[in-house]
């Protein structure tokens, strides 16, 4: 850590007394640094929210962000959305768990089917891991296959055979991993005949595209899987609903046997959903002449509170427009910052739809559209995670909270002002910290950033 940064950090902590105070708490209490999720743990604390609105969040110190965490991406709405406020305060007085059959689930799920057409069955769950641990035991029991085919850096939850490998504690003899965009290897090894599923991360790898697909790969993977009689899971628990109202799958013509949903689906509350085609799903009914089922039991599947936030928010979400205004926003936003650097000869980026990826590092090329990475190197595109946790600690002393300074999640609640002032104050936190010297060696060996004092 450099002198200069230390005195960015400092000013950072002593302007955060509350927050830092709950961080001592909170290490006594949580193993990861005193975080309760791993995106949740920034050097030197991330500053604690005490409530949120619209696109705006407010910590316990009293300062007002422009939010971009946006519920893990689930809050595409933005916070406490009207509609969706009133479903679950008009729900509390008549209750919030009736152990029983509700009207709300079928008319919350007869929406879901409406949008996706690979939707002929629904079943639901308390978390989008939870919905593809289910995947993995459907296409078992369909094919009689034991074996899971994934992709690096795709990312699907943290369960057994869903993690990222290697990783302690894991038992994961039946998972094979390969790289994305080879379609050799995807080739190779859906041609043993081994496979019960394949997985595939909706957009790309992490949050809805860091490193996106190819299109003619994941234009492969169903005809592939099809040929080979493996099943094919679209994982849109980030991108369901951001791209359209059949998802980035949608938008992209494919037609996966399953694909799995997340928080968007019920308002940002805590749901999963498992939608697939009568063939694949029919496992989960129970047979009449007691033939081999699957029996899903799950406390928290379909609760009335959540289902009538579900159906508020997939009535919004239902005609596209949200999709729409949200990629509009993302391209505004993308443009006036990526204008910015390029003007200045400075080597960031951002590129994506809904969620932005921030880039730092050498520029390959400049792609004709910037919603995509200005590499193919997937080294280059994951790396610098240290220079970009330091930048979103000069974006937070600017009025910016993002997801540790690596990406911009919207909500249609971002307004231009919002997306103006966020625009300058990344732009200023760059420049910032380039004459601070904080920015250390990218993997190249290029220092990214050229001397501005040369320079201007």
């Amino acid at each position: 850590m450099t002198d200069r940064f230390a005195k960015e950090r400092d000013a950072y902590i002593k302007s955060h007394p509350k927050s830092q105070a709950l961080h001592q708490r909170a290490l006594k209490l949580f193993p990861a640094f005193g975080a309760t999720h791993v995106a949740r743990m920034w050097d030197p604390f991330s500053p604690y929210i005490e409530r949120a609105d619209g696109s705006h969040s407010w910590d316990v110190d009293g300062h007002e962000y422009i939010e971009y965490g946006c519920g893990h991406g689930g809050m595409i709405l933005g916070h406490n959305h009207p509609d969706i406020v009133a479903a679950i305060t008009d729900q509390l007085t008549k209750g919030t768990h009736f152990s029983a059959s509700h009207p709300y689930e079928v008319e919350w799920a007869e929406i879901i089917q409406s949008m996706i057409p690979c939707a002929e069955f629904i079943e639901a769950f308390a978390s989008g891991q939870e919905a593809n641990i289910m995947a993995v035991r459907v296409a078992r029991a369909v094919t009689g296959r034991k074996k899971i085919l994934r992709f690096y850096e795709n990312f699907h939850g943290w369960s057994d055979e869903l993690s990222y490998l290697p990783s302690p504690g894991l038992i994961d003899p039946n998972v094979t991993q390969i790289r994305m965009n080879d379609i050799e290897a995807l080739e190779r090894e859906l041609a043993t005949e081994e496979y019960a599923i394949v997985f595939t991360e909706g957009g790309g790898a992490h949050m809805g595209g860091q490193i996106p697909w190819e299109d003619d790969v994941i234009g492969a993977v169903g005809p592939l899987a099809k040929k080979h009689g493996t099943v094919w899971l679209l994982d849109e628990v980030v991108t369901g609903f951001r791209d359209g109202p059949d998802g980035w799958g949608g938008v992209m013509g494919l037609d996966p046997d399953l694909k799995t949903l997340g928080k968007i689906v019920a308002g940002g509350l805590a749901q999963g959903v498992l939608v697939g085609k009568k063939k694949i799903m029919s496992i989960i009914t129970p047979k009449m002449d007691g033939s081999p089922c699957i029996m899903h039991s799950g406390t928290w599947n379909a609760l009335p509170l959540i289902c009538r936030a579900g159906i508020a928010a997939m009535k919004l979400l239902q005609d596209g427009s949200v999709a729409k205004k949200v990629n509009e926003s993302g391209a505004y936003l993308r443009n006036k910052i990526n204008t910015a650097m390029k003007e200045k000869g400075i080597n960031w980026r951002v590129y994506g739809r809904s969620v932005l990826q921030i880039y730092f590092g050498p520029i390959d090329f400049e792609p004709e559209n910037d919603a995509l990475p200005p590499t193919k190197d997937e080294a280059k595109i994951v790396g610098a995670g240290l220079e970009k946790n330091k930048i979103g600690i000069y974006l937070l002393q600017r009025g910016i909270q993002t997801v540790l300074g690596r990406m911009f999640i919207l909500n249609i609640a971002h307004s231009k002002e919002d997306l103006d002032k966020t625009a300058d104050a990344l732009f200023d936190s760059v420049i910032a910290a380039q004459q601070d010297g904080i920015l250390g060696e990218l993997p190249s060996g290029d220092t990214g950033l050229w001397d501005l004092k040369k320079k201007n």
